[in-house]
């Protein structure tokens, strides 16, 4: 006859581990963020004539025009290398959250939780 409250076979104790193995990986996902959020990435655009610096939470933190690409007959192109250079930085900061966040899933040992999923 089975136990009465748990699961034959001694689960419990392995649903402890895997509560413990989630809160490890929660507090890794919080280390990571808070790690990145200090960081800077920095792009450039039209030849390193533009450069936009963006803080991990995703904040433009500087732009640098070089003055050669300053020209009032030609703003439209100044907006257009101003957009550029901010995607590729916005770009980076993504890469870098999702190579973290694969660091993290790695350490699963497989599908989630081991379970093959």
């Amino acid at each position: 006859m089975a136990k009465r409250g748990g699961f034959p076979g001694g689960m419990p104790g392995n649903m402890s581990n895997l509560m413990k193995q989630a809160q490890k990986m929660q507090k890794q996902m919080e280390e990571n963020q808070k790690a990145l959020e200090e960081k800077e990435f920095t792009a450039t655009a039209g030849g390193g004539a533009v450069e936009v610096t963006i803080s991990g939470k995703k904040e433009v933190t500087k732009v640098k025009l070089s003055e050669e690409v300053v020209d009032p007959d030609d703003i439209e192109m100044l907006e257009d290398l101003i957009v550029a250079a901010t995607n590729e930085a916005l770009r980076q900061v993504e890469e870098a959250s999702a190579s973290a966040m694969s660091k993290l899933a790695g350490g699963l040992g497989g599908g989630l939780g081991g379970f093959g999923f």
